[in-house]
């Protein structure tokens, strides 16, 4: 097996849908710009509440990203 070297970068999706859809938020923004994106680890997640139900999401996640040469 080819032994791999990560660099791991932190970001914060958000969404009004759910914790699902913040995470992929910020997957798919990430991968405009980002290459060789292989694993998440979830940090934190928080919610907004407004009126007694939860407005907005926000999940902070670590990608790794494999260097190459």
């Amino acid at each position: 097996m080819t032994e791999h070297v990560y660099k791991k970068i932190e970001l914060t999706g958000s969404s009004t849908m759910s914790i699902q859809d913040a995470i992929e938020n910020a997957v798919s923004k990430a991968a405009e710009t980002i290459t060789n994106m292989r694993w998440l680890e979830v940090i934190e997640t928080r919610g907004h509440i407004e009126n007694g139900k939860v407005a907005h999401w926000q999940v902070t996640i670590k990608i790794g990203c494999a260097l190459i040469e």
